[in-house]
């Protein structure tokens, strides 16, 4: 199903701070039953449209605040540019201004521009993202770039490699994709999503995992057979989740080699997930897995489900090291969704399908008496955890053949009497 096209972007004026009027943001009304719907983890169409609007209105805000910072020159410049672009294609805008990186770059600039010491703001890359729009808006212009470390980084398009070092100026015949000079960014089969290996903002400073280097021709066409792979077996299983991966994942970056992890999602990188390559029936997992992490990091810049701190104290199935509350609430929703996902997998006779859907119930229903008591959840956070608790309930219309759910059960309380022996002073948090 094609995307709806994108509401007018309505660009704010980079005028000095104290003079930039308050641009117009939609307002966010989520029902009692559009709650329970996405507490569910089961895609919707109206669940789906709230997490991009929500993505679309924070990019909005970041972007005004790094304009009321910088309101300079150079800054006024490139906004110029955008607008042009935007009156030419608002399509065009709202996918560069959008994708996942623009917000990594806009959460560290808008850091680097508050902190009295520290590296200085990459505030040319703004810029970037300007000539990026302008380019595929098809609008005429002309201006001055600097590259880094030899390259001009044009997001959603790719990377150009000038000849000479120091400024470059481009125009609208600059990029052209089978130029030599410039890496096109991969883009997977059978969507919008790119597998981005070239923008530097492709994860986030400090974070937890690493982005992997380039990949070689081989490397991609791995990822597009082990992409390919994956939606073919969620379009089979789950044609639902097949399309809610379509509709909110614009990217994909490979992690680097080494990595324990299978996948990853950055807050900051909204529809973009770090991802180990693997055969298709696991990344399909991985993709179900870290979607639910990313709409529920979208809900939480709207809705305040909890009033704990980051302190580790709860047990995870899932994790050997204890978690905040946060972090517990954010696995079981992934893995409320993993045991519906492979649930439906092992109804189409899916090899192991039972075995992994129960493993995955278990763990969220050892985990849901304990956030049904958090007493730091808001009213909020306790009809979302009882809509969860509802849908883990309703897989019991279509259980696992034989024992396979009380030896799952089982297994997962042998892992929880294992966990407290190892943090005898956090036994409490995990009650059996």
């Amino acid at each position: 199903m094609p995307s709806p096209a994108p509401p007018s972007v309505s660009l704010p004026a980079p005028r000095p701070a104290a003079a930039v009027a308050a641009a117009p943001l939609p307002r966010f009304r989520v029902t009692a039953a559009l709650l329970g719907e996405l507490a569910s983890s089961e895609p919707s169409p109206e669940g789906t449209r709230l997490v991009r609007d929500l993505r679309w209105s924070k990019r909005l805000l970041l972007l005004r605040a790094v304009l009321d910072a910088d309101p300079g020159p150079r800054t006024h410049a490139h906004w110029a540019l955008l607008e042009e672009a935007e009156r030419r294609d608002p399509r065009a805008v709202h996918d560069v201004l959008h994708y996942p990186s623009t917000g990594v770059w806009a959460e560290e600039t808008l850091r680097r521009l508050h902190a009295r010491r520290g590296p200085a703001p990459d505030l040319g890359h703004l810029g970037a993202l300007a000539v990026a729009a302008a380019l595929r808006a098809g609008v005429t212009f002309k201006t001055t770039l600097r590259a880094s470390h030899g390259r001009v980084v044009l997001p959603t398009l790719g990377v150009l490699r000038p000849e000479r070092p120091g400024p470059v100026t481009l125009s609208d015949g600059s990029w052209d994709p089978e130029d030599p000079a410039c890496l096109v960014l991969h883009q997977l089969p059978g969507g919008t999503t790119a597998l981005d290996d070239l923008d530097p903002y492709r994860a986030a400073a400090g974070a937890p995992v690493r982005a992997a280097r380039r990949l070689t021709p081989r490397g991609h066409k791995r990822w597009d057979t082990q992409w390919t792979g994956a939606l073919t077996l969620l379009e089979r299983y789950d044609t639902a989740r097949a399309e809610e991966v379509r509709e909110l994942l614009r990217s994909v970056v490979p992690l680097a080699g080494g990595s324990r992890s299978s996948g990853a999602t950055l807050p900051a990188a909204a529809g973009s997930v770090l991802v180990r390559g693997q055969a298709p029936p696991a990344l399909a997992a991985t993709l179900v897995h870290e979607v639910q992490h990313g709409k529920l990091a979208a809900l939480g810049d709207l809705l305040t489900f909890h009033t704990a701190d980051r302190t580790p104290r709860y047990w995870a199935p899932w994790r050997i090291d204890p978690r905040p509350l946060e972090g517990l609430l954010h696995g079981t929703y992934a893995h409320l969704a993993l045991a519906g996902y492979w649930q439906r997998a092992a109804l189409y006779g899916a090899r192991g399908a039972w075995a992994q859907h129960a493993r995955c119930r278990a763990q969220v229903a050892a985990v849901l008496p304990v956030l049904r008591g958090e007493p730091q959840l808001t009213r909020t956070g306790r009809q979302f955890v009882e809509a969860m608790v509802a849908a883990e309930r309703r897989m019991d219309e279509l259980p696992p053949p034989g024992d396979q759910h009380a030896t799952a059960r089982r297994a997962v309380d042998r892992e929880r009497r294992d966990w407290c022996a190892a943090h005898p002073e956090l036994a409490a948090s995990a009650p059996g």
